[in-house]
């Protein structure tokens, strides 16, 4: 049982690291979404997809891990979550303590990608809308119609709309 929560306890520790460098490139992605550095994001793109699957396989790992804890512990595998290893341990306080902290730093570290994430996501979707409003706003000077824009000597300039400005001798 020994070996296993040491298993545990470095398994869990590396996701946490793993997740620390997944906040990092958030933030690096941050602000290449406001500069609207495409090749900078794929790259980072790149980076967090690796990233991604090393906490993939880490969590595969753990969840190996915490079946064999189950079974030596003769517990139900579907509710065996880290609380109830927490709680089991009530008879090893270091242990318990290890196991507690490496959670909290699990928890701590999570809850700050998903708030960086949040923000990007708001980033991008008001990136999207920009390059929407920009669309729509070219689509619709090509197919506008001809206006009654005249110069100073009434002349039909034909110009379409929005594109004469303003004449201001006028």
């Amino acid at each position: 049982m020994a070996s296993l929560m040491d298993d545990l306890i470095q398994v869990l520790e590396n996701e946490n690291e793993e997740y620390g460098k997944l906040a990092e490139l958030s933030k690096e992605k941050k602000q290449v979404i406001i500069d609207a550095n495409v090749p900078a994001l794929e790259k980072i793109v790149d980076l967090e997809q690796d990233v991604a699957s090393k906490i993939q396989n880490l969590d595969n790992h753990r969840q190996k891990v915490m079946r064999d804890m189950a079974v030596v512990l003769n517990k139900a595998g579907d509710d065996f979550t880290l609380d109830t290893i927490i709680e089991t341990l009530s008879s090893q306080p270091k242990e318990q303590e290890r196991l507690q902290n490496v959670k909290q730093q699990l928890k701590t570290t999570l809850a700050e990608v998903r708030n960086i994430n949040e923000q990007n996501q708001t980033l991008l979707n008001q990136a999207l809308e920009l390059v929407e409003f920009d669309l729509t706003l070219f689509r619709s000077m090509r197919t506008a119609p001809e206006t009654a824009n005249y110069n100073k000597n009434a002349y039909n300039t034909g110009e379409i709309l929005g594109g004469g400005g303003f004449d201001a001798k006028q």
